[in-house]
């Protein structure tokens, strides 16, 4: 398998409070690795630190080494690292603007101006992201019209519009119902053959149905990572056990 992220001796601080300690992992190419642990156990900082978001906030610090195809991100110009790097987060956040609109925006950002190439990606995108069935006849009605799980599959379209390599996926479907949470989770598993997906999660059946690999983060320090199915049937830690098993988190 490629690497497609490599990280060495991560650590991150707001302040002088300790986020992510010592961190050392490899994200493999085409991909879904799920990231599992309890509140403030660093999950969330670090898939912000893979798109480099975390530097929003004023108070943050980094030392270590994050790769993305063997180039250092902090080397990368973050503009270009987003395109590369998208993010789907908990909530949908739709613009308020039509269905077409909300995916062409990515696109006409960077200069695609041409209405039948916009539609070109905009279908393609919504096709990925299991939502054009849903839509296809009333692209020009506003985004708001759609329901919440309609509306997260579209920011994941819109995610998909500027062609990334990656994916995060900050907790996606917290707020969703079942059927939609099942939508999700099957783009999901489908994207995985074109984008390598890191997912963050709190619901633990869901990173053991939709993950190949799973790293268990702890008080900013990585437990263990391992296959999926080996995880949840014989994990490595005690730690790792419990938390899976619902004894604390």
């Amino acid at each position: 398998m490629v690497t497609k992220i490599n990280i060495k001796n991560l650590n991150i601080w707001y302040g002088n409070s300790p986020a992510i300690k010592n961190l050392n992992i490899q994200i493999l190419a085409n991909e879904i690795l799920t990231v599992i642990g309890p509140s403030n156990s660093g999950k969330t900082t670090f898939l912000r630190m893979l798109n480099r978001l975390n530097e929003l906030e004023l108070s943050f610090k980094m030392k270590g080494l994050v790769e993305i195809d063997g180039k250092d991100i902090t080397k990368i110009d973050v503009e270009l690292l987003r395109k590369k790097v998208g993010m789907v987060f908990a909530l949908p956040l739709p613009l308020p603007l039509s269905i077409f609109d909300n995916v062409a925006y990515g696109p006409r950002m960077h200069g695609i101006k041409n209405k039948n190439k916009l539609m070109e990606i905009s279908e393609k995108a919504l096709k990925e992201a299991y939502l054009w069935d849903e839509v296809k006849d009333r692209l020009s009605t506003s985004a708001f019209k759609l329901s919440g799980g309609q509306q997260q599959r579209l920011c994941i379209a819109r995610t998909l519009a500027v062609e990334p390599d990656i994916i995060l996926f900050d907790e996606p479907c917290s707020g969703l119902d079942p059927i939609s949470t099942a939508k999700v989770e099957e783009a999901m598993v489908r994207l995985k053959e074109h984008y390598t997906i890191v997912l963050v999660t709190n619901n633990v059946k869901q990173a053991a149905r939709v993950g190949d690999r799973t790293a268990f983060f702890l008080s900013g320090e990585l437990i263990e990572v391992d296959k999926t199915q080996k995880m949840f049937t014989a994990p490595f830690d005690q730690r790792t056990d419990d938390y899976i098993r619902g004894i604390f988190g």
